[in-house]
């Protein structure tokens, strides 16, 4: 982890830099994979996941029988950690529902809106390296609650062709049967163009690396929805001389271990802090079971000695990370500081794993700076928002003469038509 102290503003944005794959072979990738989709269908599928995933897989759906072998695989006690985690996340979610309002703009005219669920969505969880069935409850709830006639999800086999248990059981706890063994590019292709086992979709959803991000935002060339783009995990972490070195230390291997391209970023007003952080890190990376994951994570990662907390934000909200760290005294009262973030851990007892798992907020978030203009899933990521309006006689003659003086100044006169003839019989 890189160390870098009162860096001139002038290369604060080099700072903000993360790490890339070369765009042009990740393109190419893509679009041979979704082409071979296009006209192999479940073949290409079954294909590609012997190259990429060395399995042979002869069906692509997960059995009714391997859901009810999952249930008994999994543990007691993760089961109840399931299931709190599927309460906490229905609760944030559920309050998220809105009522219809009818608003009157002028007497006789009415305007509102009205959520609809999209139809068919396709929910992408990484299984790979490490197994994120805490994902499939986070856009799996919240699908179930907009009420989406169709879920589909897919998510990598491991070497023995089988889908973690832990997955199949959150997904069966919400509800979700439509499950198929296929990760990757492939699945994001095969949500996008449909085969003959998979359901073509209108919105994709789920986290993943590089690949998965640029096959995703590649979809939309098809006409198909994306939920953001969540690539490579990344932290930010704010400290202050009340901070405590061991919990930053955590939070930061937290972020790392998730992939070699994962990104983690240590801002500080306190030298002291953040040296004996670095040396945390150290201490706790060697008990790791993914410790060569994270070396490889922090070598991309960044540990910065600011003047000021001023400063901190400042560079915080140019970063615009996925997740942001205030470990910092009355952490609270510095919300209004926060312009670019997913998601915010307030205080040195929220990790960001509480958010990851079971506080219920969604941790499908934007990375790679898409905090600037990107929110994180929520309830509204599996709606449409229709507005009506329904004017009266005397709400359309009250309002008649601006439509037809501004559509006139347009030069559209069939719109003002539109408002003269009604005007004329009323």
């Amino acid at each position: 982890m890189k160390i870098i102290k009162y860096p001139h503003t002038n290369d604060w944005l080099r700072l903000t830099q993360r790490p890339e794959n070369e765009k042009s072979s990740l393109r190419e990738t893509i679009e041979k994979v979704f082409t071979d989709i296009k006209n192999e269908g479940d073949a290409a599928l079954k294909k590609y996941t012997l190259q990429f995933d060395k399995v042979v897989l002869t069906t692509l759906k997960v059995s009714e029988e391997e859901l009810l072998e999952a249930d008994e695989l999994v543990s007691t006690e993760l089961k109840e950690a399931i299931i709190q985690a599927k309460n906490n996340i229905e609760k944030f979610h559920l309050s998220q529902k809105e009522e219809k309002e009818i608003i009157e703009t002028q007497p006789g005219v009415e305007c509102w809106r009205e959520s609809r669920a999209i139809e068919k969505v396709g929910l992408y969880i990484p299984g790979g390296s490490a197994p994120l069935f805490s994902t499939a409850l986070m856009l799996g709830i919240p699908a179930k609650i907009a009420g989406c006639k169709e879920i589909i999800l897919c998510t990598p086999p491991n070497q023995e062709g089988k889908i973690h248990p832990a997955i199949l059981f959150a997904a069966k706890e919400i509800g979700i049967t439509e499950i198929y063994k296929v990760g990757g590019v492939q699945a994001i292709a095969a949500l996008t163009l449909g085969t003959e086992s998979i359901t073509s979709v209108y919105k994709i959803f789920g986290p993943g690396n590089q690949y998965v991000t640029a096959a995703k935002q590649y979809a939309q060339e098809f006409k198909v929805c994306i939920d953001l783009p969540a690539g490579p995990s990344e932290v930010l972490v704010i400290a202050d001389s009340s901070a405590n070195p061991e919990y930053i230390a955590a939070d930061l291997l937290s972020q790392a271990e998730h992939g070699t391209d994962s990104q983690v970023l240590f801002l500080t007003t306190d030298e002291q802090i953040l040296h004996d952080t670095l040396d945390a890190i150290k201490i706790q990376l060697e008990d790791l079971p993914r410790k060569e994951i994270a070396k490889k994570a922090l070598d991309n990662s960044v540990g910065i000695l600011f003047n000021s907390l001023d400063e901190c934000f400042q560079f915080s909200n140019l970063y615009a990370p996925e997740h942001l760290i205030l470990t910092i005294i009355n952490a609270k009262q510095y919300t209004k500081h926060v312009e670019n973030a997913g998601s915010v851990f307030l205080g040195k007892y929220s990790c960001e794993s509480a958010g990851d798992y079971a506080s219920g907020t969604n941790h499908t978030l934007p990375t790679h700076g898409y905090a600037r203009n990107y929110s994180g899933v929520s309830l509204d990521s599996f709606l449409k928002k229709i507005t009506f309006q329904e004017l009266s006689k005397d709400g359309l003659q009250r309002i008649g003469k601006t439509i037809e003086l501004m559509a006139e100044a347009e030069e559209l006169q069939a719109h003002k038509n539109a408002v003269s003839i009604r005007l004329k019989h009323s």
